[in-house]
């Protein structure tokens, strides 16, 4: 026999956009349910990034969430970027902006959320099979799910999808409204995750052999990247063959840095661009990955999933307090509006710092001198080095 259970909103998916957005309504007093479709076991196994610009850490840290953060959490002023032949050149992002940047692994920033959640008593149901969306257009739209064999009903103002590119909240949006863009690169990344001190600052090369990445996520779990074919696998990287990738990458005055060990994670993520518009249909509101992939190149996705969570909580503690709706009403276009900017920066990172298989000696002379004119141009640095960091929310 089925439930009905009412709420104010419903957020579809209980990975961290969603729970930060459940945290930031609780503490506005807007009930909320959070509907995961997996485990909270499987949702903390998900590796993912741990860059944050300086809008996420201010974020984390108004709403309670910073003590850990500001415990483990490596501060970052910029970044370094390395090219074949030439020493590295270093972006100062707080000197160009006045800001600074932070690692910290997503997985730990989803742990904070969850025990926060937790001791303030939300609800957060696990394993909802068969997720669907009703009444999207309607005053009253509701969620169906399944638990334990039984279906059960959730009505609520607002659904908020929060539930990722495979999530069911994108498709609930017709396809006549949809617009959706897409670029697929012709390569990845593979990562690898050591428990090795990390070298001091973030930096990416570009190489004959392809793009590589130093990054971290405390001081003592190190975080690294090498860009490889879209046809290889985990299996076929043994841990001396990315290691030593990943050192004449870098040159050889990282690689004095850099130190090995076994691996404790690896795995191959492709890249590709991802938006969908509008952000907004009816009553459901899409957040983060649910309406935008980007390249990890800028580390810009789980920054912008919180920029979308900040409009979208801004709007809804709006709406419930004076009952205007002028905030919901633009939410898609502001949120937008940062979604391309970041989509950008993230498309001209992965064009300038990783060699394409269909690539001439042109291309690549154009590509050296692009990074020429980066390290010899502050103005260029400047540029960089906004977006970069994040703009203000």
């Amino acid at each position: 026999m089925s439930t009905t259970t009412r709420t104010q909103v419903i957020i579809v998916g209980g990975g961290p956009s969603g729970l930060m957005l459940s945290h930031i309504l609780a503490q506005a007093g807007i009930e909320s349910i959070i509907l995961e479709r997996t485990s909270r076991q499987h949702v903390l196994s998900r590796i993912r990034a741990g860059v944050l610009e300086a809008g996420t850490v201010q974020m984390l840290r108004q709403h309670g969430l910073a003590q850990r953060l500001d415990t483990e959490g490596s501060v970052h002023n910029g970044t370094g970027i390395v090219w074949a032949g030439h020493e590295q050149f270093f972006i100062d992002v707080k000197k160009h902006t006045g800001r600074t940047m932070m690692t910290y692994g997503q997985t730990a920033i989803t742990e904070d959320l969850y025990a926060a959640r937790d001791a303030a008593g939300g609800v957060i149901i696990e394993a909802a099979a068969d997720v669907a969306l009703h009444d999207i257009t309607g005053s009253r739209p509701w969620a169906s799910y399944r638990q334990d064999g039984v279906m059960q009903r959730i009505e609520a103002d607002f659904i908020a999808g929060c539930d990722g590119f495979h999530g069911v909240s994108r498709r609930s949006i017709p396809e006549t409204v949809l617009q959706t863009f897409e670029k697929v690169y012709p390569f990845g990344w593979l990562g690898v995750m050591s428990r090795t001190p990390p070298v001091p600052e973030i930096i990416y090369a570009n190489h004959p052999d392809g793009f590589a990445m130093c990054s971290q996520r405390n001081p003592m779990l190190s975080r690294y990247y090498v860009q490889c074919p879209l046809s290889d696998t985990p299996e076929d990287w043994s841990d001396d063959r990315f290691w030593n990738a990943l050192t004449t990458r870098m040159g050889p005055v990282i690689a004095d840095q850099i130190e090995t060990g076994p691996s404790i994670e690896k795995s191959i993520a492709p890249l590709r661009s991802f938006v969908a518009e509008p952000m907004r249909w009816g009553q459901l509101f899409l957040v983060g990955d649910a309406a935008h992939i980007v390249p990890p190149t800028g580390a810009k996705g789980l920054n912008l999933a919180f920029s979308d969570v900040f409009y979208l909580s801004r709007a809804l503690i709006d709406f419930y307090r004076t009952g205007k709706g002028s905030g919901l009403d633009s939410y898609s276009e502001t949120a937008l509006r940062r979604v391309w900017s970041a989509t950008r920066l993230s498309w001209w990172l992965t064009n300038l710092l990783h060699r394409f298989p269909e690539q001439t000696a042109i291309d690549q002379r154009l590509q050296e001198a692009e990074l020429d004119f980066l390290r010899r141009n502050e103005d260029a640095q400047r540029a960089l080095a906004r977006p970069y960091v994040g703009e203000p929310f």
